[in-house]
């Protein structure tokens, strides 16, 4: 019997995915696998996926499959956060660092993981609790960013208690190793292989001579202080807005191992990816 009785679906809210739902069902089918979808999503779409809820969905399933871009995978990674189940990504419009297959090779995609033929790669997360909203975790990044008109994003950054930096910038960006190619690259932030255990604190456009990423161990936390001086910010986890921060107010930001397991089937590596998206050519004075 193979490893896959149930399979979660999480979709892309735009892009069309029907090929990819038709694929994912025939193959079910033929294999007595169960099909689940959130209910919100699965009931604008006509397929024969059981709706369920969120909870139902990261309880039920054993194999989780993302059909969208990476911002629909870091949807489903969160919903399944602290859970082993293994997570798929499909990729259904650019190329995207997390989704490890186009639609057309879902079915050996899927059999190959039926027959246990993958690797997991662990995906740490950074976690926090906010002042009057509670607790939020992100795959990529949590930043502190700042409203427009409010002023720049005056930031105290601790580490362990321990007083390190004053920052004046349009954010202030703590990235896990996976967020690395994301908002903290475009900041200028290093790209950091996923399988690092560590950390980045990145300001975005800093108005002060250091602007230089901090690494952090895993076992460290950071905590951001909003000075006096700062205008409201805004508090982004994996680029939503989840919040506000006001002057005197802080958050402290930690790091949680494996809080995601993704699906890897070794067609393409970390490297090839990033050299593709990033456009990554060197410099003409090394040819």
């Amino acid at each position: 019997m193979g490893m896959v009785s149930t399979v979660g679906m999480v979709l892309h809210p735009r892009r069309d995915s029907k090929e990819a739902i038709e694929t994912i069902i025939e193959w079910a089918r033929a294999r007595q696998v169960t099909v689940l979808g959130l209910r919100e999503e699965v009931d604008r779409i006509d397929c024969s996926a059981v709706a369920v809820d969120a909870a139902s969905l990261a309880g039920r399933s054993n194999l989780l499959v993302s059909l969208g871009g990476d911002g629909t995978m870091l949807r489903a990674m969160r919903l399944n956060a602290g859970r082993s189940t293994p997570v798929l990504g499909v990729n259904l419009g650019k190329l995207g660092f997390l989704a490890e297959i186009d639609v057309q090779e879902l079915p050996p995609a899927l059999s190959a993981i039926d027959n246990r033929q993958y690797t997991i790669e662990p995906r740490m997360a950074v976690q926090a609790m906010l002042p009057g909203i509670g607790a939020v975790r992100a795959f990529n990044d949590i930043a502190l960013v700042r409203t427009p008109g409010d002023g720049l994003a005056a930031v105290s950054v601790s580490v362990e208690g321990n007083p390190f930096v004053r920052l004046a910038a349009d954010a202030v960006i703590v990235a896990t190793s996976t967020g690395s190619t994301a908002y903290s690259f475009s900041a200028g932030g290093p790209i950091v292989s996923p399988t690092v255990e560590g950390f980045l604190v990145v300001p975005a456009a800093a108005h002060s001579t250091f602007n230089r990423a901090l690494v952090l161990s895993i076992d460290e936390e950071v905590t951001l202080d909003v000075l006096p001086s700062s205008g409201r910010l805004a508090v982004e986890v994996d680029g939503q807005i989840a919040g506000y921060l006001n002057p005197g107010q802080s958050v402290t930001v930690s790091a949680q191992r494996s809080a995601a397991h993704v699906v890897r089937l070794g067609t393409t590596t970390f490297y090839e990816r990033a050299r593709r998206k990033l456009r990554v050519s060197g410099s003409a004075e090394a040819d």
